[in-house]
């Protein structure tokens, strides 16, 4: 009842009937068909859910409260009620995990043969438990050679299967790629509702209050619940028109980025490009400045290049 209320104002609202219109969800979520069936009746077209592992200990250990049949029957559910646009995510590092076990976590989720597949590497936040645990010495993460052979795994299998990578860490059938994350992938705007929400209109980049109280408490003084602006500086729109536009494969185009900066990238990273195409980590052939094949295994190295010491203007 709450989901086809929610969905039902934001049609009312936002007046569209056509384009993308992604839920995400975790597999335990979709155990009943109820909810499925409130979305796919207000129009949700796509479905995102966080499997993360095929194995039951993995689940266990990384504190997720879902298991493998629940995946299984989750996207039966799906399918049942009339949903064929389904992603998995699935991450790869994992405490106590070999190659061989992601391998056939891949496999497993390969096999359901889904349009859209995200595989990431586990990333360790400050002050969380594993960082604790890692920083102590008492958690056992695959190191960085099994890790580069689990992502490479990822983009042989994915591709040998027709699902093709279009950014660093997303495969998908043609037609299927993901629309809203491209739209962040190439550095355009977007709005941000609810409770912790970023949104991005001109340069402002907002913050919403969060959790849901907080988000509220300005709403009832009739006040917007945003907690933060940043007015992104011109330096920062093109660091981040570059590192986000060469996570995918179709790259930076220096087209757009003159149009958009009113200069090339040639005059504002001419050097480094010729430094990083000749360590063979881009490669500027047309107008797509791109990532090699050894630069997206150091995707993050390369990034940082790209941060702007000095101002513009």
């Amino acid at each position: 009842d709450q989901l086809d209320r929610l969905i039902g104002g934001i049609r009312r609202e936002l007046h569209f009937e056509q384009g993308e219109f992604t839920f995400e969800a975790n597999p335990n979520d979709l155990l009943e068909k109820d909810k499925l069936q409130a979305l796919y009746d207000n129009g949700v077209n796509r479905l995102s859910i966080g499997v993360q592992s095929f194995n039951d200990e993995i689940l266990k250990a990384i504190g997720r409260t879902h298991r493998v049949a629940d995946v299984y029957q989750a996207i039966a559910n799906a399918r049942a009620v009339g949903f064929d646009n389904i992603s998995i995510d699935l991450i790869f590092r994992l405490p106590k995990q070999t190659r061989e076990d992601f391998l056939a976590s891949l496999h497993k989720a390969l096999a359901l043969d889904l349009p859209h597949y995200s595989t990431y590497s586990l990333i360790l936040e400050k002050k969380t438990i594993f960082y604790n645990l890692m920083r102590s010495g008492r958690l056992q993460l695959p190191n960085q050679d099994a890790e580069a052979d689990m992502y490479q795994d990822a983009i042989d299998l994915m591709e040998s299967t027709g699902q093709h990578q279009y950014e660093i860490s997303n495969f998908a059938k043609p037609g299927y790629q993901c629309q809203h994350n491209l739209l962040y992938w190439r550095n355009d705007h977007y709005f941000g509702f609810g409770a912790g929400a970023f949104g991005y209109i001109g340069r402002d980049r907002y913050h919403n209050f969060g959790p849901i109280k907080q988000y509220l408490d300005p709403l009832h003084d009739h006040k917007v619940p945003v907690i933060e602006h940043h007015l992104v500086p011109l330096e920062e729109q093109i660091e981040e028109e570059m590192f986000l536009g060469l996570r995918t494969r179709e790259g930076v185009s220096q087209k757009r980025f003159a149009e958009r900066y009113h200069m090339t990238i040639s005059d504002v990273y001419g050097d480094l490009l010729t430094k990083l195409s000749d360590q063979q980590l881009v490669t500027v052939a047309g107008d797509a400045v791109r990532l090699t094949n050894q630069g997206q295994f150091l995707g993050n190295e390369v990034f940082q290049q790209f941060l702007l010491d000095d101002p513009l203007v």
